[in-house]
């Protein structure tokens, strides 16, 4: 099964206190390339995250982007210095005592002393948060697999009908070929009548000469290696393993095989023939280009 290099996957989802966002996007490129986007504070995702992807991804350059957004207030937690707080309601009574007011000290009156109040940032749990984003990472990235596939079904079905044609022009230049070599020896014995006039002509040099071009113009190899270029090509497709490298190793094998035959046959049809292959195969090259 074909998958494309290009893929999108999203997943959002609410576990626990905190809000986990988990974006994962990739393009072509030669070989795997990682990169990661997370909170500051949660930096060590970004190996675990690659480690994670890592094998599941085998092409493309792959980006993962992390949000975790904590419910308000979740994140931290405030401490009373009781010291502190002791020591002003005592020097507030003090001062109270001295100057004859009245004691009517409340707690409403201690809370608007700020400087008795520390705010702490809750210690997270690195496995618990790790735990939290590979659930919702795993969501993400079944998506992207999913887009991955359905546009490697679609380069397929493509790939497919350019392979047909491929073939069946192979077919046509394969059934015109001889009439080529035979065309060449009319040539040459009526350019050879009109030279030599009322003078003998040797058959036996005719058939020589005729040999010889056929040899040289001869493309039974290389059609021959072209369908089994195209053979291994649908079964390459049909694979569920990465495959693009050997494919796009196959399209330069086809292509110098069809060179190799526009370069012996000297006809202006095969020579058509040869340039629609080219064009095909270069349409194929294009496609692979995004093949995992």
């Amino acid at each position: 099964m074909l998958k494309s290099m290009t893929g999108y996957g999203r997943e959002q989802v609410l576990i626990g206190t905190r809000e986990i966002l988990v974006e994962i996007r990739s393009v072509n490129h030669r070989y795997y390339e990682f990169s990661s986007r997370t909170p500051r504070a949660y930096g060590y995702l970004e190996e675990k995250l690659k480690s994670f992807l890592n094998g599941k991804i085998s092409r493309g350059k792959v980006e993962v982007l992390v949000s975790i957004f904590n419910q308000e207030g979740t994140d931290a937690c405030i401490e009373v210095n009781k010291t502190i707080a002791k020591e002003y309601v005592e020097a507030l009574r003090d001062a109270g005592a001295e100057l004859g007011l009245k004691d009517d000290l409340a707690l409403s009156n201690i809370m608007r002393l700020q400087d008795i109040f520390t705010v702490k940032k809750v210690t997270e749990s690195e496995e618990e948060i790790w735990n939290a984003v590979k659930q919702v990472a795993e969501v993400a990235l079944n998506k992207f697999v999913i887009m991955r596939e359905v546009e490697g079904g679609k380069m397929k079905e493509d790939i497919s009908s350019r392979l047909d044609f491929i073939e069946k022009t192979v077919g046509e230049i394969e059934a015109r070929s001889p009439n080529v070599t035979e065309a060449y020896r009319e040539r040459l014995i009526n350019k050879l009548k009109d030279v030599l006039a009322d003078q003998n002509i040797d058959e036996s040099r005719l058939i020589t000469e005729a040999a010889i071009f056929a040899e040289k113009t001869a493309v039974d190899e290389e059609t021959v290696r072209l369908r089994s270029h195209i053979d291994q090509f649908r079964k390459l497709i049909e694979i569920k393993e990465p495959v693009g490298r050997k494919l796009d190793f196959l399209v330069q094998e086809m292509n110098r095989e069809v060179n190799t035959t526009g370069s012996k046959c000297q006809d202006l049809t095969i020579t058509k023939m040869v340039v629609d292959l080219k064009s095909e195969i270069e349409k194929i090259r294009e496609q692979i280009q995004n093949i995992e």
